[in-house]
């Protein structure tokens, strides 16, 4: 039988502070984030009456205020109970293959059911078909090599044929995605919006995957509810970033594999972790950041015997991209350019460079910024268990310390990204394949917590559904 971690575990410790203090900096984490939430709200409900330069309508979140319910809210509410009540006793007993596959077809149901709140058409169907969207773009990829060879010269607004804009946005991974579907059979917004959602959700089992390779199955199965739960479902359903995050992730969980050798064939499953990590950089630009949560799996695992092969199936990627007629470079330099031609530009950094925080605190959850602190708290102490010869196991020294480190390596990636100025607003959305790593730090909350923390997780993604309409 698994347990979730110990409360008198050293790295979880406030330095200078009994338990009953770690508990209080926890709920002081958590309500620090709602009035930072709070104060994003009505600072950027005064600048956007002021002078319109947010272009978003309920500050910070890209959301309408719409109060309402719809066909999933009975069964939201229902699953919601039911993972609270009963979902840490299964986490912790269940056979692991069997809880992979039950996280994520539960991950899978928290997701369809509230996108269904907002119905089929507003709620799935009608997701990507939207005027910015990927499917207003595959008629344009009859001929593929044409469509790439060409790909960089509609980026720009002021280019004849310009790409709707979460097109224009990424390079031509993400609109080939869904030009994929549709060469399959399964094009409109109904096939879509569902592979979103599957695809989505099974990061739930990458996550899982990642830890329990790195020695934290501990972790993992006090985290999985909380990652079934998450808030951050509400944009996973349905968003191609959620398709984006679950490449991140696996690619993150085969290259655990890989390094830490529990697998059979480790030179295969670090090749396969490249070409899903070229695939993730040609989805996204700024998924490049994932290089940093990589480099992290790399130290925990004290290895380096992976990297050769997962460099050879990235540069697979990028050749096949290159020959193809993309250049990733020019594609991210006219991206940039673009960027400043659109809304971006009026938006304020001065703003965003710190409302995007509030964003990522409410798809992450108030549970995440509670660990999320104590992670930050245990980081002095991992790292130089790190430096003197590697973190400890779960039954030793070093406690949780590679969900430690994982957690902060994905904190920095977020850093650097909201300095970099290209993620003002929306950042619920284009941040989850990041928020998605945020949310196993709630396993370093205390055990006789973890139920309460796990109701608030809930709550949260039920209110912003039901009190929002949220949109990408």
């Amino acid at each position: 039988m698994k347990l979730p971690l110990r409360t008198d575990d050293p790295t979880l410790r406030t330095p200078g502070g009994d338990e009953r203090t770690g508990r209080r900096r926890d709920v002081l984490a958590a309500a620090a984030a709602a009035l930072l939430f709070a104060v994003a709200a009505v600072v950027g409900t005064l600048i956007q009456r002021t002078d319109h330069t947010l272009y978003v309508d309920w500050a910070p979140l890209y959301a309408d205020w719409l109060p309402h319910a719809g066909p999933g809210t009975p069964a939201a509410v229902a699953l919601a109970v039911a993972v609270v009540a009963h979902g840490p006793r299964i986490a912790a007993t269940l056979p692991w293959r069997r809880l992979l596959w039950a996280g994520w077809a539960t991950a899978m149901a928290w997701t369809w059911v509230l996108a269904l709140v907002d119905g089929w058409g507003r709620g799935v169907a009608g997701r990507l078909t939207q005027r910015h969207e990927y499917l207003r773009g595959i008629d344009r990829f009859q001929d593929i090599g044409a469509a790439l060879r060409g790909f960089t010269g509609h980026i720009l607004i002021t280019q004849p044929d310009h790409w709707p804009a979460h097109i224009a946005g990424h390079p031509p991974g993400a609109v080939l995605t869904f030009v994929g579907l549709d060469r399959l059979g399964l094009g409109g917004g109904g096939w879509a919006g569902a592979f979103c959602i599957t695809a989505g959700s099974s990061a739930v089992a990458a996550v899982l995957v990642t830890l329990r390779a790195l020695g934290q199955e501990r972790a993992a199965r006090t985290a999985a509810p909380f990652l079934v739960l998450a808030p951050a479902a509400v944009w996973v359903g349905a968003s191609a970033d959620g398709y984006f995050a679950a490449v991140a992730a696996w690619a993150l969980a085969l290259l655990a594999l890989a390094a830490t050798r529990t697998t059979r064939a480790p030179g295969a499953v670090a090749l396969a972790a490249g070409l899903l990590l070229g695939l993730t950089a040609y989805v996204s630009y700024g998924l490049t950041l994932m290089a940093l949560p990589a480099a992290a799996v790399l130290l925990l695992a004290r290895t380096a015997r992976p990297l050769p092969y997962a460099l050879a199936g990235a540069a697979a990627v990028a050749g096949a991209f290159t020959l193809a007629g993309f250049a990733w470079w020019e594609g991210y330099d006219l991206l940039v350019e673009r960027y400043y031609q659109g809304v971006a530009a009026d938006r304020p950094y001065g703003y965003w460079v710190w409302a995007n925080l509030a964003d990522a605190a409410i798809a992450a959850g108030l549970a995440s910024v509670a660990g999320a602190r104590r992670a930050v708290g245990a980081a002095p102490g991992a790292l130089r268990r790190l430096r003197r010869g590697g973190p400890g196991g779960e039954g030793g020294p070093g406690g949780a310390d590679g969900l430690v480190v994982l957690v902060l390596a994905v904190l920095l990636a977020l850093a650097t990204a909201d300095l970099s100025g290209m993620s003002k607003a929306e950042t619920e959305r284009i941040w989850l394949p990041f928020v998605l790593w945020l949310l196993p730090a709630a396993a370093l909350l205390p055990a006789r917590d973890l139920r309460r923390w796990l109701a608030a997780q809930a709550g949260l993604a039920l209110l912003v559904n039901h009190l929002l309409l949220t949109g990408w």
